[in-house]
């Protein structure tokens, strides 16, 4: 069972590492820094901060304060002058660091306990905290490129209006 988690828990986190970059796919440079609002954050400043958080998080993930002495939280929603291939650089290093170490747990790691700010968690518990808080940002910057590309937008997920001849592929893949 716990095989199967960390099986799983690695999958998950592909596949909205995969919606980031299918929404990067589609969007122009200048769009990575698009921000709806004064207080709100583009996704370039979303990418540094999960960068960060990654980084943080998943160095020495079992033997470490997953808050980091050297992460600076705060200055990840500082506006920088940085490039899309910087900010592809991050994202994808970030995702190596969190894919990486959850490849090398294994099912007995699940119940160590690690810590976050000192505050104590088991290996599952963080992982599925984590788990919550990724696709919570994934869901930022999908939703500001739709924004940003609006009737351009290709969807990735079941476009609009097509449930029913979705429902039909997957019988016909499934057998069911």
């Amino acid at each position: 069972m716990e095989a199967s988690f960390l099986k799983d828990v690695h999958k998950r986190f592909l596949f909205y590492k995969d919606l980031g970059d299918k929404t990067f796919e589609q969007l122009e440079d200048k769009d990575f820094f698009y921000q709806p609002s004064h207080e709100s954050n583009s996704i370039a400043l979303i990418i540094q901060h999960m960068y960060g958080n990654m980084m943080s998080r998943f160095t020495n993930f079992l033997t470490e304060d997953g808050e980091k002495p050297w992460r600076n939280r705060d200055t990840e929603f500082d506006v920088r002058n940085i490039s899309r291939q910087e900010l592809t650089e991050m994202w994808n290093k970030g995702w190596d660091c969190v894919l990486g170490t959850i490849a090398n747990l294994s099912p007995a790691d699940l119940t160590r306990t690690i810590f976050i700010r000192t505050e104590p968690l088991i290996v599952y518990d963080a992982l599925l905290r984590q788990l919550a808080h990724y696709p919570y940002h994934v869901g930022q910057i999908v939703f500001i490129g739709k924004m940003i590309k609006d009737a351009s937008w290709n969807s990735l997920s079941i476009a609009k209006g097509d449930s029913n001849k979705y429902n039909e592929q997957m019988k016909k893949q499934t057998g069911r």
